[in-house]
């Protein structure tokens, strides 16, 4: 199967870059390229720094992205990394920095790689990072009753975390569980057929819970902001697209801290805790698709960008 992505509010995400002809930028979540083949055209002597752990991105995006030679540089790492990739490629600053947070449709159709809850074959792997050994069916099969709960409510959400939670420990002490199709089955026994019929398909709260803990996610986005802030030259940018709002979170709370870090009491007339601010939220609200957009690709519904603005480095 073909890496096929189509990249969500791309206009958007490109404006918000205010690109330099001749700057440096890093695409944090590569995907297939798509981001990066737009970033690309608007350079002339600059440079595209690619990162994504998917083996398949990067094949995909070294594939497209052979027009511009030696002016994209793709490697497999994570974005938590950005700073040992810039490091070892003797880059310093950067002029932006962009992540799209989306799992791609290629690994949401590829049944292999056990994202989607739609295939009842499909395996429960969800590895962003196929060198990794441990996957979904691993937490399923292994974390016990509390720990599984609190993972379903703290990440996906969930209302019958609890519920759920149970019966996959049920379920187990019978028979492994192996593929999406047991796991839903699961899970539609734990959740009142009436609440079935609205809200979207009743899987979808629990499987995005155990590929965000799986990949850590979270925690990642939250570790990396402010590295990548830092990476900034004056007046770079950092452009975040979210999906769900656990992450939209993250980072308005993180663009927040940097904007206005004083931990002062209001009180006092002058700052004395030292913490000093790092620049400014361009996005006071979340720039959201357009109605064309979300009609042409509903996977985009949810999408939310919010961009940072690196101030003078003091």
């Amino acid at each position: 199967m073909m890496f096929e992505h189509k990249s969500v509010l791309l206009e958007e995400t490109i404006d918000s870059l205010n690109i330099r002809a001749g700057g440096i930028y890093v695409d944090g979540t590569l995907g297939g390229g798509g981001h990066a083949w737009e970033v690309l055209r608007h350079l002339k002597e600059g440079q595209l720094i690619g990162i994504d752990q998917d083996a398949d991105a990067i094949q995909a995006a070294k594939e497209r992205l052979a027009v511009f030679g030696k002016r994209a540089i793709l490697v497999r790492s994570n974005y938590e990394a950005v700073d040992e990739v810039l490091n070892s490629l003797g880059i310093g600053k950067v002029d932006g920095i962009y992540l799209d947070l989306g799992v791609s449709s290629y690994q949401l159709d590829t049944v292999d790689r056990g994202f989607t809850y739609r295939d009842s074959k499909a395996p429960l792997d969800m590895r962003m990072d196929q060198r990794a050994t441990r996957t979904a069916a691993d937490l399923v099969n292994t974390l016990d009753e509390a720990e599984l709960a609190r993972i379903l409510w703290e990440y996906g959400e969930e209302r019958f975390s609890r519920r759920i939670a149970a019966n996959i420990i049920k379920a187990r002490q019978k028979k492994t569980i192996e593929t999406a199709g047991e796991l839903v089955e699961i899970i539609r026994t734990s959740i009142p057929m009436k609440l079935q019929a609205t809200g979207g398909h009743p899987a979808k709260r629990t499987f995005q819970a155990l590929r965000i803990e799986l990949n850590q996610e979270l925690a990642v986005l939250e570790q990396s902001i402010d590295r990548m802030i830092e990476r900034l030259t004056p007046g770079g940018r950092l452009s975040i697209i979210t999906f769900h709002s656990l992450e939209d979170r993250i980072v308005k709370n993180r663009f927040r801290e940097n904007e206005n870090p004083c931990q002062c009491p209001p009180e006092f007339p002058v700052c004395v805790c030292g913490r000093r601010r790092k620049g400014r939220v361009v996005t006071r609200k979340p720039i959201v698709p357009t109605h064309k957009e979300t009609e042409e690709n509903p996977r985009a519904k949810s999408a939310k960008l919010r961009v940072f603005e690196r101030g003078e480095n003091k």
